[in-house]
Order: C-alpha cells, then structure tokens, then sequence
C-alpha cells in the first residue's frame, strides 16, 4: 500500500507542478482549483463518512456472519450507492451556480463576473466526480474487507497520469498564463479541456478497480431488496458519521471561502492553491505511512472490538501510533530547513516561478499541524471499531468550532499576502485540540471497559525519546541547510536554478535522515529501525 502510495504522490507532484506552471497561484489558479475541489468536498459530505468509516465494519461482520459471506449485502449496497450518488449528481450540475454562490461569494464583485462564470462553467464539467469519488471509495472499501489493499493505493495513478497529460496538451495549446491572465477568466476551449479531462482521470481510477473486485471473488449484481436485510443497522450507525461529515465540511468551506478572497482582494493575496498544494506536500509522510496502516489495522481493529478483546484494540492501535509518529515528527522538525528549495522544485516553474515563496511559511506550519492530524486520525479509527461514531462527531464539532473561529479571527486580522498561512495555523489549532479531546475520550472508554493501564503506549518514555531524536533532525537539518546554501550560492549565484535546488533538499533530507537511524538505536526507538528494517528487506528482496 505505501509503494502505491508513494508511486501515485509522485505522479500527484508532476501534476501540481504543471498545474502551477500553467496557471500559476493566484486568482486565475483559484478558479480552477475551488471548482476541481468542490466534488471530492461534496462526495465527503453527502456520502464519503459512510462508505469509509461505517461499510467497512459492517462487511466484515457480514462477511463473518452471513451464510453467503456478505455477497447479498455488498450487492444492496453497491445498488443503493450508485442509485444515490447517480440522482446527486445530476441535481448537482444543475445547480452549480448555487454551489458556487455559496463557496466562493467574494467573486460577486462586479469587476470579477467573468471569473465567477468560468467558476460555474468549471463546475458543471467537474461535478459528475461526486459519482465516480462515491464508486471509487465504495469499491476500494469491498477489496479492503477482503484484505486486497493496494489496488485502491495505485489506482490513483492513472488519474495523476491523465490528469498529467490533459496539462501537457494545456501548455502546448495555450502555454503559461502571463501574469495579466493570472488574474483573470478562462475560455470556454480551456474550460472544457481542464474540466472534461479533470473528470475523465476520476473516472478511469474506478474503472480500474472493477477487474480486482472479480479477482477477490465478487461478483455485482443489482438488487433492489433493501428493507428488513440489516442496512437499518448501518444507516442508523451513519447518522452521527455523516454529522460528523457535515460538520468537518462545514469547517471547510469557511477555509475555501476565506482563503478565495485572499487572491480576490489583491494580486499578491495567497488562497486555496497555495493551500492545497502545500497539503499535498506535508501530507505525503501522513498518506504513505498512516493511511496505509489505518486502512489495513481498521478490519483488525473491527475484530477486536467484536471479540470484546480491548486489550488487543488498544495494543493495535498504539503500536500504529507509534510507527506513525516516528515518521511525521521528524518530518515536521525537517521542513523548516527544506521548505523553501522544495517548493522550488515541485512548483518553481512556468507562471508560478517569480512566486514560489509564497509557499514556504504555509509549508512550515502545514508539517506541525499533520502531526495533531495523524494522532487524531488513528485515535477516530478506534472510535470507529467500537462503533462509538456519536462520540466521534463530538469531538469532530469542538475540530471544527476551533477551526472556524481561528481562521476567521486570524484572517481578519492579515494582510491577504498572509491568508493561507494563517488557514494553516487555524488548521494546527483545530487538530490540536482534536487530538487531545479524542485521545483522552477513547483511553477512558476503553479503561472503562476493562483495558489494562498503559496497553495503548505500552513503551514508556517514547514521546520523550521521539522528541529528542527530532530535535537532533532539527538540528542538523538547519546547519546542513546553512552550509549548502552558502556554497550553492558561492558557486551559481543568489538565484540558482531548480535544480541545485532539489540538490539543497538531498543533501539536507539525506543527512538529517541518517542522523535520525543513528540516534534512534541509542534511544530505543525500535518503531524507527523497524521501518527502515522493513524497507531494506523489501529492496534487497526486489
């Protein structure tokens, strides 16, 4: 799952990087990306909390219980979601002028009534995605039960390589957007090239998976039977997950609406392209490592709570929690050192080349709050097994309170230069507190339930060790990063080209990576030397 994984951000950089190339980071970019956003946010909101955190415990116990090992319910269930998500889509397309009025209403202006078209324009090609993300996730969840997990982690890559050609075709049709038209509307040619081809790579990544499902031994077939056959009990489970949805989607369309007007109001405003593409970056060591493991420990985490085994649930997910943190906390003590060569390299090129700083102060915070975000992220995973999804949403709703109220205060009081890094900083609050909040709720849950003392971090003194071995990362990192700046800068110049950029990024990651495996055996953190352990043995295997 982490080589998929890692083999489709890959692919998933080529993409940013040409899509910044092509149209650069400021409103012109906007429009596009608010558009292209909106059917994954709405996906989540309508269906996404029910198809990844209800329907996997739920099949499993099918799987477990039922005479034909889950065959009948996974046919009601596919037949009910492509009925659903089929009927949501049309009415969304016809009311992409309201979907749009509602997230990005700072393009009301008189003056930007051409970009607030092309948004509309682009929506209406974009938002059959709701469909194809809802088939995607349901399929990939169907294989996950069966314990077929990378075919949904590499499946996203042809849509990365679709997605890579079309901005290849962009370029060479329309070439880069000089920095007039980075401010302004597109055409209907260039809306129908990115938006057509936008929902085609979404389309291909279900399509993919189809032949996996008759390879794990499924074979769909529509069946209209849904009352009295135990969707009830997954539906009524959904209620708080999809509360739990709403209420994280309502968080983020404050960001998206917030962080619209900081290209809006002025040319050198950032917003929601800077913000997403810098989530893409720092969440890489978060999707290859935790993702990964979340997806496979979720059926494990489910058989230990059906068994009544919360000694085994938290034993679990503790040692997930550590392999996690080991990964994103140096991580974050490395991006200062690192952020802003590598946005050179990933996004340094074509329109965006005179801007790439803007990206370094988002990219720094961003690091900071993923750790906040995994700890959460795992902890909900236990919530889930438990079926405790009321609880979930409880907490989710202080998230998104605190996110709320952070952006819009620290927003309100910036420059539009400063937007997206004070999103991110809102976004660190927000998890923050979440982290906190579910950690402490589930550990009381599960000592409640008769869970020994310490079972979750089992290994004393690890946060202290793992703070100590980032802090040499840190460390070394930036006086790495002194010494080869310095000597680029001697040898090229002030300005050097790309590429002595993702030199700097080697050269520092490299070092302070190999500081990090040094101390890490002196500290006894094992969860560190097991990963690169796990690694070694699979590239000698190969």
């Amino acid at each position: 799952m982490a080589a998929g994984t890692v083999v489709s951000r890959f692919s998933g950089f080529i993409r940013s990087t040409l899509l910044a190339a092509a149209l650069g980071i400021s409103l012109h970019a906007d429009i596009f990306t608010v558009a292209n956003t909106v059917p994954n946010m709405l996906y989540i909101l309508l269906a996404g909390g029910v198809f990844n955190a209800v329907l996997v415990p739920q099949l499993v116990r099918a799987m477990k219980s039922d005479p034909d090992g889950g065959a009948a319910y996974v046919n009601r269930v596919m037949t009910l979601a492509a009925c659903f998500l089929g009927v949501v889509t049309v009415a969304l397309v016809v009311a992409a002028p309201l979907v749009m009025q509602v997230l990005v209403p700072s393009y009301n202006a008189p003056h930007l009534a051409e970009q607030r078209q092309s948004a509309i324009d682009f929506a209406r090609f974009c938002l059959p995605q709701v469909f194809f993300y809802g088939m995607f996730v349901l399929v990939g969840q169907v294989l996950n039960a069966r314990d077929r997990f990378g075919p949904m982690m590499w499946a996203p890559i042809a849509n990365n390589i679709i997605s890579v050609a079309v901005l290849v075709a962009y370029l060479i049709a329309f070439g880069p957007a000089t920095p007039a038209e980075q401010h302004g509307a597109f055409t209907s040619g260039q809306e129908a090239l990115l938006g057509i081809g936008s929902t085609v790579g979404i389309a291909a990544q279900l399509l993919i998976l189809v032949p996996y499902l008759r390879a794990a031994g499924v074979h769909v077939r529509p069946r209209f039977d849904w009352r009295g056959v135990g969707l009830g009990r997954t539906l009524h489970l959904a209620i708080w997950t999809v509360l739990f949805v709403v209420v994280n989607q309502i968080a983020y369309v404050v960001v998206v609406r917030l962080a619209s007007g900081g290209t809006a109001a002025a040319a050198d405003g950032t917003g929601i392209t800077i913000y997403s593409n810098v989530m893409l970056v720092t969440m890489v060591p978060h999707s290859i490592i935790t993702v990964s493991l979340a997806t496979a420990i979720l059926p494990r985490l489910s058989a230990s709570a059906a068994a009544d085994d919360l000694a085994g649930l938290a034993r679990t997910l503790g040692s997930t929690l550590r392999t996690a943190l080991t990964v994103v906390v140096p991580f974050a003590a490395l991006l200062p050192s690192i952020a802003l060569p590598l946005a050179q390299v990933v996004w340094g090129h074509g329109a965006t080349a005179p801007y790439v700083h803007r990206f370094e102060s988002s990219m720094v915070l961003f690091g900071f709050a993923v750790i906040a975000f995994t700890v959460h992220y795992l902890v909900l995973r236990g919530f889930y097994a438990l079926e405790r999804n009321k609880v979930a949403f409880f907490v989710q709703c202080a998230i998104a309170a605190t996110n709320i109220g952070l952006a819009v205060l620290f927003v309100s009081r910036v420059d539009p230069w400063d937007t997206s890094p004070m999103l991110v900083l809102a976004y660190g609050g927000a998890y923050t507190v979440g982290a906190c909040l579910s950690s402490v709720v589930l550990l009381r849950t599960l000592r409640r339930g008769g869970m020994p003392r310490g079972a979750v971090w089992h290994r004393r003194w690890f946060l202290v060790r793992l703070s100590a071995a980032s802090v040499v990362v840190f460390v070394v990192a930036r006086f790495l990063d002194i010494v080869v700046t310095d000597t680029i800068v001697e040898l090229v110049g002030p300005h050097p080209p790309w590429l002595w950029a993702a030199l700097e990024v080697v050269v520092v990651s490299a070092g302070a990576g190999a500081l990090l495996l040094a101390v890490s055996r002196p500290l006894g953190l094992d969860e560190v030397t097991s990963v690169a352990d796990t690694v070694a043995r699979r590239l000698k295997r190969r």
